[in-house]
């Protein structure tokens, strides 16, 4: 059966990037600059998350190195649900508030595979 919106994959993809990728790293915004309600890191392992998440984020968005920068924030979004979210007494994220974590880390292992798409920079600096 053909997927209903098919022949619009490309286009879907590259939105769900770039929303996921500014969303992304509003979270670093928070970390790094302590605004959109957030506050700003003190620690040298929440600058680096803060890092990740932000430039990461903003890379993930315009499709440049997709997969490489979606594969280190998979590994950062996993570091965190189980270094944040994940206890002995509750594991599972609906319990421990750690759904966030697990679903960027699931959609950013996907780009990974994925890669940038046909709508991104890397495709346009493919075409020079």
């Amino acid at each position: 059966m053909k997927p209903v919106l098919g022949k619009f994959a490309a286009q879907a993809y590259a939105l769900m990037r770039l929303v996921v990728g500014l969303l992304f790293a509003c979270h670093g915004a928070q970390k790094l600059f302590g605004v959109l309600g957030g506050t700003k890191a003190s620690d040298g392992l929440m600058m680096v998350a803060g890092v990740i998440e932000f430039f990461g984020g903003l890379l993930i968005a315009i499709g440049l190195v997709t997969s490489v920068t979606a594969f280190i924030a998979s590994g950062e979004m996993a570091a965190a649900y189980f270094m944040k979210h994940a206890s002995a007494e509750k594991f599972w994220p609906i319990e421990n508030h750690g759904e966030l974590a697990v679903v960027y880390c699931f959609l950013f292992l996907f780009m990974a595979a994925h890669g940038s798409g046909d709508i991104s920079t890397d495709a346009v600096l493919r075409k020079k």
